[in-house]
């Protein structure tokens, strides 16, 4: 028994590195995202992700009133501006599914401005593979500012 289990520990971990691995490189170029918002730097965003690609928002107002925006690369990068206000984007447990050369990360956020929530909610992005990179090719967001938690 104590055979059988060792090795199925062998054949379980390498599996389960690989896939953490990967989650970890599909992650990368939205790290790097949050990382450029956080510097202000709309060329480091630029970096990760297709150009043919596209922001959109739904934007869910208290009185219940939702308005939807869809934004190109170019004018969601050319709104990350030089300012005094440390912004950061958290998104503390992201679920990152895998087929192949695509790949979706789907995650609650919260979005801080000097450290104080701003607003919050889901992230969905859509990433491709092309030539051993990950690249964004598409994120969807809600926004809100009530239901955000503690």
């Amino acid at each position: 028994m104590r055979s059988l289990l060792f090795a199925l520990a062998l054949f379980v971990a390498p599996a389960a590195a690989v896939a953490q691995s990967d989650e970890a490189a599909v992650m990368a170029p939205i790290d790097a995202m949050f990382a450029g918002l956080t510097a202000r730097d709309g060329q480091a965003i630029l970096a990760q992700v297709r150009g043919d690609g596209a922001a959109a928002v739904v934007v869910e107002r208290p009185d219940g009133t939702r308005s939807f925006r869809r934004m190109s690369w170019a004018d969601f990068a050319g709104g990350i501006r030089p300012g005094a206000e440390r912004l950061e984007e958290r998104m503390p447990d992201p679920l990152v599914r895998i087929d192949g050369d695509i790949a979706m990360v789907w995650g609650q956020y919260d979005f801080l401005v000097d450290g104080r929530r701003r607003h919050c909610g889901v992230n969905h992005f859509d990433l491709v593979r092309e030539n051993g990179a990950w690249k964004v090719q598409n994120v969807t967001w809600t926004q809100r500012t009530e239901g955000c938690g503690e």
